[in-house]
């Protein structure tokens, strides 16, 4: 008896079928987990030399192991993290070479991205520019018990605002990876910052959207340097005095 061939329609149905009825959950749960550590450590929401154990965080994040474990090898093949020999995986330590490779880095990236983001940027961006800076002033005035979370992400809207106008897919992941890399170094030059007190969060930024508004390149590469530069040489100045204390505890 010959089978009666499948009409279209009915070929049609059942492959929408078998896409709706595709096994997506397990792929989705594990990038979930991926984006949020990548988050976390992205907003300076760790410390450098902080262990991450994976017990700890499938606890914390309330899954399994399996997508924590998948999450921190990504991270540390992106650098962010780095593996040690317990099978923990930790946030890079400081030390001046990592820190003066970054700042160099993060200075030359970016400051293309801004180069090459400057003719695109519409009074629209600008607009979205000063709010945000606006909010992250008001929320440095709250002193709350969340602001470094909520200050560091307005920060990261802040200055991918002005990178994705530069309109590079090339690009624009460096500038994650970076950023990625430079999360522990910004919480920690926060941390000294509020210890010593020094210029509002924001004055680079405010400078950087008036050189941006005036259409002046080398303006606004120069305040984009002082805003990355800011950071890293308030742990440069930590790393001095830690270094001449000990020096002094040596020579008696």
């Amino acid at each position: 008896m010959a089978v009666q061939a499948r009409k279209p329609r009915e070929k049609a149905e059942g492959a929408a079928a078998r896409d709706v009825l595709a096994p997506v959950g397990r792929e989705t749960l594990h990038e979930r987990v991926y984006t949020q550590l990548r988050r976390s450590l992205i907003n300076g929401m760790f410390d450098a030399g902080d262990v991450l154990r994976i017990v700890d965080l499938a606890e914390r994040l309330q899954t399994s192991t399996m997508p924590v474990r998948e999450a921190l090898g990504r991270l540390v093949s992106e650098q962010a993290l780095e593996a040690l020999p317990s099978r923990s995986v930790r946030v890079p330590l400081i030390t001046r070479e990592r820190l003066d490779d970054l700042a160099r880095a993060r200075i030359l990236i970016e400051g293309q991205m801004v180069v090459l983001a400057l003719p695109n940027l519409t009074e629209d961006d600008f607009a979205v520019l000063k709010q945000i800076n606006l909010d992250c002033d008001a929320a440095f005035e709250r002193h709350g018990k969340d602001i470094g979370q909520v200050t560091s992400e307005l920060n990261q809207r802040f200055h991918f605002h002005i990178y994705e106008a530069a309109r590079s897919a090339v690009l624009i992941p460096i500038v994650e990876s970076l950023w990625l890399q430079s999360g522990a170094i910004i919480r920690k030059a926060a941390h000294i910052h509020d210890e010593h007190g020094g210029l509002a969060a924001t004055d680079h930024h405010w400078a950087l959207i008036e050189a941006l508004e005036r259409r002046d390149p080398a303006a606004a590469l120069q305040a984009l340097t002082n805003d990355i530069s800011r950071s890293f040489d308030l742990i440069r100045g930590r790393l001095d005095q830690e270094q001449a204390a000990t020096k002094e505890v040596s020579d008696g």
